[in-house]
């Protein structure tokens, strides 16, 4: 399995966490980052909340040495905004600097950024300007497939993004009016990858290591990024790297391992959110933890009821019991 080159940044393997929003927080970077994950990348943060020195958004950009190298993502629309913002936290421990060009949440959109660049290449082509040119970090950029079917035009933002200077795109196979339902389309990840000599990360719909040697058989991919598919399942990135490595997949762990890694999930939660904010995020971890285990409706239901830490500790035990 061949390592992958992003600008300066050499990543031990292809395979990469997908930033997520609400997921890709740093404890979970972590996790991902020890079951293999090569490169995990951070929640969007907004160039106009750094702007502001916003608090919440210096806690979203805190990165821990052990899941270096990480990818930082901006999201915004203001050419020179970006790059001041860029410049201004280069000298945080991130190996990467990345623009969301995929977010097709509403509130984001309607204010011209995230997937709505899809639609203005002329506006794409001043900002990754403006990100090269400002920082000496690769910059990367995220896109999708297009902003809809009348308008799927990947192949060209990476052409632009190619000759802007940036060292690496991520595709996501499917248009911002698809949002994640559907099924990815991993054609224009290989018409993107015919396209340009820039690394090509494809993304969408890898599930299983099978769907990750897949996607760079049939896309001719540099780089696989998982997303979806790790929430709740860290372990994915190992069985994919194995996989990759020599064609064997290993067991899926046993309850006992569950707990382990849960456990540390839920202390590192405490760690850096506190009680109060680590138990609520850790309750929709685990409810992505219990997915498809019998009773996993009733986890689900005592889950979202826990205040305290060591109530939902308890709750761990009870869920995922020694196999006899």
């Amino acid at each position: 399995m061949k390592k992958l080159q992003i600008g300066n940044v050499t990543l031990d393997n292809p395979i990469i966490l997908a930033p997520m929003a609400g997921v890709s927080d740093l404890p979970f970077r972590l996790l991902c980052r020890e079951m293999g994950a090569a490169l995990v990348c951070m929640e969007m943060v907004s160039a106009k909340a750094i702007y502001y020195n916003n608090k919440n958004t210096d806690s979203l950009m805190e990165i821990h040495p052990d899941e270096v190298p990480a990818s930082l993502q901006l999201f915004g629309s203001d050419p020179q905004i970006l790059a001041e913002m860029a410049k201004r936290i280069e000298e945080r421990p991130f190996s990467i600097l990345d623009l969301n060009m995929g977010c097709p949440v509403p509130k984001v959109v309607n204010n011209g950024e995230g997937s709505a660049l899809m639609k203005d290449p002329k506006l794409v082509e001043q900002i990754l300007t403006a990100l090269v040119r400002a920082i000496d970090k690769p910059v990367t950029v995220k896109i999708r497939k297009g902003f809809d079917d009348d308008h799927v035009n990947a192949v060209e933002i990476a052409k632009i993004a190619e000759a802007c200077g940036v060292a690496a795109v991520a595709v996501h196979g499917r248009t911002r009016a698809q949002y994640y339902s559907g099924q990815a389309d991993w054609d224009i990840i290989a018409q993107v990858k015919d396209a340009v000599k820039i690394p090509v990360i494809g993304n969408g719909d890898v599930d299983s290591p099978e769907k990750a040697k897949a996607i760079l058989e049939q896309t001719g991919c540099d780089g696989v990024m998982i997303g979806r598919a790790a929430e709740g399942n860290p372990w994915i990135f190992r069985e994919v790297v194995s996989y990759l490595t020599d064609g064997t997949i290993p067991a899926r762990p046993t309850n006992r391992e569950k707990r382990e890694l849960i456990l540390r999930h839920a202390a590192l939660q405490l760690e850096y959110k506190g009680e109060y904010t680590g138990v609520r995020e850790m309750r929709k971890h685990l409810s992505w933890y219990t997915v498809g285990m019998p009773h996993s409706a009733h986890f689900r239901q005592t889950i979202n009821t826990m205040e305290k830490m060591d109530e939902l500790i308890r709750g761990v035990h009870d869920i995922f019991p020694d196999e006899e």
